[in-house]
């Protein structure tokens, strides 16, 4: 077990309740090689602090573990797909903490466009959101807590971006049944989903003769989880080289935001 810090803490720690939730589902150190050394607890700490700060990885105070053992640990643990099977173990016992099934019956889809900045890797231009950038393309359950997640370059259209999203978890969600989404989904992806998935994806449109904000049914979910997300600067632009390291960031977000949920419940 790792021993805690004597440091001075910063907010974004884990308490010692989060702790023992996250702490049984991390992945123990490797057999018949030398003891880790690391305290991993802290290798935590420090990627939460990252997320919620926005700095860069060699910016890492330096009562945290070395920068580059806290990104070797993230690298890892995204690239053997760790981090996604605690998000998935996290979100099934958030439900069930709430009464509900650890499995979802309905979901909601939607993307959202960031910028990219000079670290370089796949973008491209959203001419609705004139931003050139990626999109973060998430189906999330009516909990708000995510089921999919698919970085992409913002020159996709959100059908087809959609389609990529649905074809990564098709075969982990076996009580999905109805997907809501926005006008943009329409059309030839409907019987796309309902061939292909099985799923009724239902588009929620805007009436035309409402004006300014107006809260859609069921499309509200989805945007709050974005809301969520904002909370992290780490996340203001989409900083990383690879799509594949910005879903693991957002999978840790969500994580963080599920662990304090369950500390508390």
């Amino acid at each position: 077990m790792d021993e805690q810090t004597t440091r001075k803490p910063y907010q974004s720690d884990l308490t010692a309740e989060e702790w023992k939730v996250v702490e049984p589902l991390l992945p123990a150190g490797k057999f018949g090689g030398r003891p880790r050394t690391t305290n991993v607890r802290e290798v935590l700490n420090a990627v939460f602090y990252l997320l919620r700060t926005g700095c860069a990885w060699r910016l890492l105070p330096h009562d945290f573990p070395p920068a580059g053992t806290v990104y070797d640990y993230f690298r890892a643990w995204s690239r053997d797909g760790t981090l996604q099977r605690i998000h998935d173990t996290l979100r099934r016992q958030v439900r069930v903490a709430a009464g509900r099934n650890e499995e979802p019956s309905a979901a909601c889809i939607d993307s959202q466009s960031a910028k990219t900045n000079e670290q370089g890797g796949i973008d491209g231009y959203d001419a609705g959101k004139k931003i050139t950038g990626r999109k973060r393309h998430i189906l999330v359950d009516t909990m708000g807590l995510i089921l999919g997640v698919v970085v992409h370059s913002a020159g996709i259209q959100d059908r087809d971006g959609a389609k990529a999203v649905f074809e990564k978890i098709r075969n982990d969600l076996p009580r999905l049944q109805l997907v809501w989404a926005d006008g943009g989904y329409g059309g030839k992806l409907e019987e796309w989903v309902k061939r292909e998935c099985g799923w009724v994806l239902e588009i929620v449109k805007r009436t035309d003769d409402v004006k300014g904000f107006k809260l859609l049914p069921r499309r509200w979910v989805v945007e709050r989880t974005f809301a969520w997300m904002g909370r992290f600067r780490r996340m203001s632009k989409d900083y990383e080289f690879h799509p594949e390291t910005s879903e693991s960031i957002i999978y840790l977000a969500m994580i963080n935001i599920m662990v304090r949920r369950l500390a508390v419940a």
